[in-house]
């Protein structure tokens, strides 16, 4: 299934979306925070009733699946082989003296307020940072809560699976020799605007673009992740909890702004478009502060 979170008017709901991504069927009302979105289609306790009425998804407001996650954005770095390489020599890794290709996942995180939907403006704030780079991600969001969860049944745990745009300060990242402040600007972490249940994914075999003003920069495939689903969701989870609605991001290709010399930033104006197959597209421009404030 797929499913959407959207607002319209003041109300915000979920939907199942129907054929060609044309319309979207209303699902029956939850008691749950609406700002948690899909969390509130985890956890409950009945299945989600289509109330019958449909509307058409250019006349809705698409949020992100889960608009403001409970806790931080589980991230993970250098997890494709080729990306691993680019970054490791970008100068801008502070690990790459132990290799480029890393021996256990580099897990990391981003803060809630990260989050925007698609079609949102990603903010650049030219006073904090001139390096701004984008990193195209499959996103496992977290259905059945565990601790010490195994290989084997990692997939147990999986809901499904969303778009992010792992959006970066490369010059801060750089500075403070870790990732939570580059990582963490707000509106850095676009999500969205789809998401699918396990079953509609094939792990071993999806692919993973992305393009900036329709110059394709990424082309990958999930077959190419150093460390897969079912690993990364025992690594993280042993000693910490995992619970609903978290999520983890998976890593990025090869193909980011910082792997070309010179860098190719992103300017204000700039459109990055991310594809995930069987998913669908999550598109968002990038705006400088001070233009969003003239």
């Amino acid at each position: 299934m797929r499913y959407v979170t959207f607002r319209q008017g003041e109300k915000i709901s979920i939907g199942i979306v129907n054929g060609e991504n044309s319309t979207i069927t209303v699902l029956s009302q939850f008691d749950g925070d609406p700002e948690l979105g899909i969390v509130n289609l985890i956890e409950s306790t009945k299945a989600p009733e289509p109330t019958g009425v449909h509307v058409e998804l250019g006349a809705v407001t698409l949020l992100a699946p889960i608009p403001r996650p409970r806790r931080n954005i589980i991230c993970v770095g250098k997890n494709y082989v080729e990306h691993a390489h680019e970054f490791s020599g970008s100068g801008f890794d502070s690990g790459a003296a132990q290799g480029a290709i890393p021996s256990a996942p580099i897990v990391f995180s981003k803060l809630p307020e990260t989050v925007v939907a698609h079609g949102d403006n990603v903010i650049i704030d030219p006073t904090v940072s001139k390096a701004i780079d984008y990193e195209a991600e499959l996103c496992v969001i977290i259905g059945k809560g565990g601790r010490g969860i195994s290989r084997a049944s990692a997939l147990d745990h999986v809901w499904g699976y969303t778009i992010v745009n792992d959006v970066t300060a490369r010059d801060l990242q750089k500075l403070h020799s870790q990732w939570l402040i580059g990582k963490s600007q707000d509106s850095f972490c676009p999500m969205g605007p789809i998401a699918v249940t396990r079953d509609e994914l094939d792990l071993g075999d999806t692919a993973v673009r992305c393009w900036v003003n329709n110059d394709l920069r990424q082309s990958s495939n999930t077959s190419a992740l150093i460390f897969d689903v079912p690993e990364l969701i025992s690594t993280i989870s042993r000693g910490i909890t995992l619970y609903p609605g978290d999520l983890i991001a998976t890593g990025t290709p090869a193909g980011v702004g910082i792997g070309f010399s010179p860098p190719r930033y992103l300017q204000s104006g700039d459109v990055v478009r991310v594809e995930i197959e069987g998913i669908g597209v999550l598109e968002n421009m990038f705006v400088s502060s001070e233009e969003r404030l003239s």
